[in-house]
């Protein structure tokens, strides 16, 4: 009987050391995500298009001042947040503050912005019409499906007169809050980076600027429409909220806010895309 007992209390205290182990683990995991950035290497996400090309630029300035960054491309909008949360990414570059803040609330992350980078701004584009007063009563209007591009492009719509939104209708506003509709537009939302492919399909798309620019779409000289300048769309460089002060982390934001990229920005994109610091 003792040795049953003696069994028992044995594989009691196993039970005990396995769960400590377990908890420890976790916390560690925790801990490893809040510590700081290494000093000498960072991991940042961005989307393919404008936002890898700048970043590529970056990352050599970075570079000659003993950062080394690595680059991982993304083709949609949630997976470098999502990255970023769980800790496979330092920061990311890719997104405005209407898209983190609903992304945010809407998984309970803790992600802040911690440097504007550009503002890419939004097209209207048509393989159909050379310009939107052409564009016929009843047309289809392809627009992002989520939330806050949506809305950028409803705003865009607005800004030149053909729709009113509601009163009160804010940076997440949808096609329910559409109230006038001078054009009797048929709205279709579709996924962003699928919009440029299937342009012929619709009579008009509002295309984001990094979709666009991969097509071979150039906003400045293809939009019918384009987006103000005075845009709260700038985007951002993006980390967790417990590494906004790293040293790291702003010696690669210096590093993206440098003459060079600007220089390069300019050059490259001629107007498309804009330098926001």
């Amino acid at each position: 009987m003792k040795k049953k007992n003696k069994i028992l209390l044995g594989l009691a205290s196993l039970t005990l050391v396995a769960a400590l182990v377990g908890c420890g683990t976790k916390e560690d995991s925790k801990e490893s995500q809040s510590k700081a950035i290494n000093e000498h290497k960072i991991v940042v996400g961005v989307t393919s298009g404008p936002h890898e090309q700048i970043a590529e630029v970056a990352a050599k300035v970075a570079k000659e001042k003993g950062l080394e960054v690595e680059l991982k491309s993304f083709s949609d909008y949630v997976l470098p947040n999502t990255s970023l949360a769980e800790g496979d990414l330092d920061a990311n570059s890719y997104q405005h503050k209407p898209f983190l803040d609903t992304f945010n609330k809407d998984h309970n992350t803790d992600l802040v912005p911690v440097g504007k980078t550009i503002l890419n701004p939004m097209g209207i584009y048509s393989e159909k019409y050379k310009s939107f007063d052409d564009v016929p009563d009843g047309a289809t209007f392809g627009l992002p499906n989520d939330p806050t591009n949506g809305a950028r492009a409803l705003f865009v719509l607005q800004e030149a007169g053909y729709i009113k939104l509601k009163d009160g209708a804010d940076l997440t506003a949808s096609i329910r809050d559409v109230e006038e509709n001078k054009k009797n537009l048929k709205f279709i939302e579709l996924e962003a980076a699928q919009i440029p492919k299937q342009l012929s399909e619709v009579d008009v798309a509002a295309i984001n600027t990094n979709f666009a620019l991969e097509a071979g779409i150039d906003p400045k000289k293809d939009s019918i429409l384009l987006e103000s300048t005075d845009s709260p769309y700038v985007n951002y460089i993006v980390v967790r909220a417990e590494n906004k002060d790293d040293p790291t982390i702003k010696k690669f934001v210096e590093a993206y806010q440098s003459d060079e990229v600007r220089k390069f920005i300019e050059e490259e994109f001629k107007g498309s895309v804009i330098p926001s610091w």
